[in-house]
């Protein structure tokens, strides 16, 4: 009888899997998307002085095309780099409506509109620039 010992691979023990850690990266970045739309909205309507200074709707674009780029680090998927941006946009629909006693998040203003599209237009110029991007090089 013979018996064949394989030898160990070269992984180590405890050595996380490149799929789960993927999917816990990507399961953060888009609770990251829902804590930062906390923070938009709360600090969205804030003055200088008398003049209305939406400084939050235009930090929206910025931190939501780094999440974008977070997760495009993980995945090449185009549907899954899009999961952050629609838990944003359901946050963000879930702020408009008013609550219980009648109180609403987001005005009926200009800001609201402003860091919709801000918080939307620029993650989505990149996404379409990055899948574009060989037909742009020509």
């Amino acid at each position: 009888m013979r018996v064949d010992i394989e030898k160990a691979t070269d992984r180590g023990y405890g050595a996380p899997d490149p799929l789960r850690l993927g999917a816990v990266i990507i399961g953060v970045l888009v609770l990251d998307a829902l804590i930062t739309l906390a923070l938009e909205v709360l600090y969205l309507p804030t003055y200088i002085d008398t003049v209305a200074f939406p400084l939050s709707a235009v930090l929206a674009g910025v931190v939501n095309v780094l999440l974008v780029i977070g997760v495009r680090s993980v995945t090449h998927h185009i549907g899954v780099a899009l999961l952050p941006l629609g838990v944003w946009t359901l946050g963000f629909l879930a702020c408009s409506v008013t609550g219980p006693g009648g109180d609403i998040m987001l005005g009926t203003d200009w800001r609201t509109l402003l860091l919709l599209m801000c918080g939307l237009v620029p993650p989505l110029l990149y996404l379409y620039f990055r899948m574009n991007a060989g037909v742009f090089g020509r």
